[in-house]
């Protein structure tokens, strides 16, 4: 029997996504650029209308390019530090934990809403090495239980899909207060652009969807401005990556960067010592 779930606001919902996106490109076997079995097991035993998100092809590609492109530098991350943990923030049903082959030790963390965790409980009970954190993004105690358990820890924080759903003030908030608590570290973030807030437009995953767009980022570097201990690494566009699969629409983003900005980009930050 298939699982029922009743969210309770329209942003937690979004949390089904990634989680078909990921599963759909897994999907495709040898040609896929993320495997995602534990996706696919997890779409076939949920209830849900999926066809709500649509064929949404550009989201479709987008979050398996974003997850595909963090696991990546947590990889590398774990494989250069002594004493890594790794913070999924805004977790959902993310597999995350699952897709890192080579964890060496490295403790994880899973972090969301009570309601969502909740869900997560049921559907993926925590393995061994990955806890799960109830919490709210905007609040510091999840964070402040982090730096006490792990004095020497060397964290790197991913945060897909989130920060777009709340006020540019809020988003400064969340970033100051990670870097004011682990100097050293690492934030991989993604930012809707300016073209986003406001007008109407939205991810193709989310016309069915009331959440609404509420900040944009369009040059990564304006967060050092917000946060000075905070120092941009690498700045994406989606369409930097799986060249071949985004066609003309693809060639015509990457010819005007600053352009494709204002809709989307990828980011990671280190966070430098106090």
């Amino acid at each position: 029997m298939k699982e029922k779930i009743d969210f309770q606001n329209v942003v937690a919902e979004t949390l089904l996504i990634p989680l078909a996106m990921r599963a759909r490109e897994s999907r495709r076997r040898k040609k896929a650029l993320l495997h995602d079995p534990l996706a696919e097991r997890l779409v076939a035993s949920i209830d849900y209308d999926y066809s709500k998100f649509g064929r949404a092809p550009m989201s479709a590609l987008g979050c398996v390019i974003r997850s595909s492109l963090y696991d990546g530098k947590v990889q590398e991350f774990i494989r250069s530090r002594r004493n890594p943990v790794v913070v999924n923030v805004g977790c959902g049903l993310d597999t995350h934990y699952q897709r890192i082959t080579d964890r060496r030790g490295a403790r994880f963390y899973e972090m969301d809403l009570p309601e969502v965790i909740a869900v997560r409980e049921k559907l993926i009970p925590p393995p061994e090495g990955d806890e799960y954190l109830s919490g709210s993004v905007l609040e510091t105690d999840w964070m402040d239980r982090l730096r006490e358990r792990h004095p020497d820890g060397e964290f790197i924080f991913t945060i897909e899909g989130v920060v777009m759903y709340f006020r540019e003030e809020q988003v400064r908030s969340i970033l100051r207060s990670l870097a004011e608590r682990f100097p050293g570290g690492v934030v991989c973030v993604d930012f809707c652009g300016s073209k986003m807030v406001g007008t109407g437009l939205k991810p193709d995953s989310l016309r069915n969807n009331a959440a609404e767009i509420r900040s944009g980022v369009d040059d990564g570097r304006i967060v050092e401005e917000w946060v000075p201990q905070l120092k941009l690494v690498r700045q994406w566009l989606y369409m930097d990556f799986a060249r071949g699969r985004w066609g003309v629409l693809g060639v015509l983003f990457r010819l005007f960067p600053k352009f494709t900005r204002k809709f989307s980009s990828l980011c990671m930050y280190k966070i430098l010592p106090q």
